[in-house]
C-alpha cells in the first residue's frame, strides 16, 4: 500500500472513531457530566504519557494570555462534549451526531461576527441546506418530544463546537495540538469533578470500559491518527472523509445498538452531509 493509501486509511479510521464516540457514550449508564469527567482523564492520562516520553513539558512556554484563552476553550470543549453527550442519550445516536454536523454553518457565522469574514454564496448555501436538513431529521416539532429535544441538544453542542473553534484561532496561534489538548484536558477534569463527586463510588466496570474507550480511543488515538494522515493526503480529500463521521456514527448505532434511522432521517443526513461536503470543497484548498 501506498503511503496515500495508508494515510487514507488512517483517515477513514480516525473519523470511525470520532463516530463511533456517541455510540460508547450511549452504552454507558452514566450520567452526561461523568461521561465528560471520564473521556478527559483517560484521554489526559495517555497524551501526559505521550508528552512525557517525548521531553516534552507542555506548561513550557505559554504566557498568562494564552492560558487564559486556552481556559476559556477547556470550558467550551467540555460544554460541547456534555450537550452533545446529552443529546445521544436523549435522542439517540443518530439524530444527535446529525445535529452536531451542522457546526459549520455556525463556523461561518461566527467568523463573520468575530473577524468580520463576509459569509460567501456557499456558506449561504450550506446554512439553508443544513436548515432544511435539520427539519427533516427532527423526528416532530413537539419540544416534550425527546428525539426532539436529542436533536436540540446536538445542534447546541454543533453551535458551542463551532465557537470553540473560532476560539481556538484566535487563543492557541503557534502552540502544537498536543499541548492545547493538555492544557484543555488539565482544565476540564478538575473543574468537572465536584459535579460527578457523587457519582464515582457507583460507576461500574463495564462503564469504566466505556469511558477509556472514548479517552484512549476516541481521543487519543483518533487524533494522532488524524494528524499524522493529514501529512499525505490533502486538505480537500480530508474534508470529505471527516465529513463522513455521522455517516459511521449512524451506522455503527444501527448495528451494535439496533438504532435504525428513518427515511426522513436518512433524508436529512444525505442533506446535511452532502452540503457539508460540498462546502468543504469549496473551500478547502487542494
Amino acid at each position: 500500500m501506498t503511503s496515500r493509501g495508508a494515510a487514507l486509511v488512517s483517515m477513514h479510521l480516525a473519523t470511525l472513531l470520532f463516530g463511533v464516540s456517541g455510540v460508547f457514550g450511549r452504552l454507558t449508564a452514566c450520567s452526561a457530566e461523568m461521561i465528560v469527567f471520564g473521556r478527559t482523564v483517560f484521554a489526559l492520562g495517555l497524551l501526559w504519557l505521550l508528552l512525557l516520553c517525548r521531553g516534552v513539558r507542555p506548561w513550557r512556554g505559554v504566557d498568562r494570555r494564552q492560558a487564559a484563552g486556552l481556559a476559556v476553550s477547556a470550558v467550551l470543549l467540555a460544554l460541547h462534549w456534555f450537550t452533545f453527550f446529552l443529546g445521544i442519550k436523549i435522542g439517540g445516536v443518530a439524530v444527535g451526531t446529525l445535529g452536531f454536523a451542522c457546526f459549520p454553518a455556525f463556523v461561518a457565522v461566527f467568523e463573520h461576527l468575530f473577524f468580520h469574514e463576509r459569509i460567501t454564496r456557499t456558506e449561504k448555501w450550506l446554512m439553508l441546506a443544513v436548515t432544511c436538513g435539520l427539519v427533516l431529521v427532527a423526528p416532530s416539532y413537539d419540544f416534550g418530544d425527546s428525539g426532539t429535544e436529542g436533536l436540540l441538544w446536538g445542534i447546541v453542542s454543533g453551535a458551542i463546537y463551532a465557537l470553540n473553534a473560532v476560539s481556538n484561532r484566535r487563543n492557541v496561534g503557534s502552540m502544537s495540538g498536543e499541548q492545547a489538548c493538555w492544557w484543555q484536558y488539565a482544565v476540564i477534569a478538575p473543574l468537572t469533578l465536584p459535579l460527578v463527586a457523587g457519582e464515582l463510588p457507583t460507576v461500574s466496570g463495564m462503564d469504566c470500559l466505556w469511558l477509556a474507550c472514548l479517552g484512549l480511543l476516541c481521543s487519543g488515538l483518533a487524533y494522532t491518527l488524524f494528524v499524522n494522515s493529514l501529512r499525505a493526503i490533502p486538505a480537500r480529500l480530508a474534508a470529505i472523509v471527516i465529513a463522513l463521521e455521522p455517516l459511521y456514527a449512524i451506522l455503527v448505532s444501527w448495528v451494535l445498538l439496533d438504532e435504525a434511522p428513518g427515511l426522513r432521517t436518512l433524508a436529512g443526513g444525505v442533506l446535511i452531509l452532502g452540503a457539508v461536503v460540498a462546502a468543504g470543497l469549496r473551500r478547502q484548498p487542494a
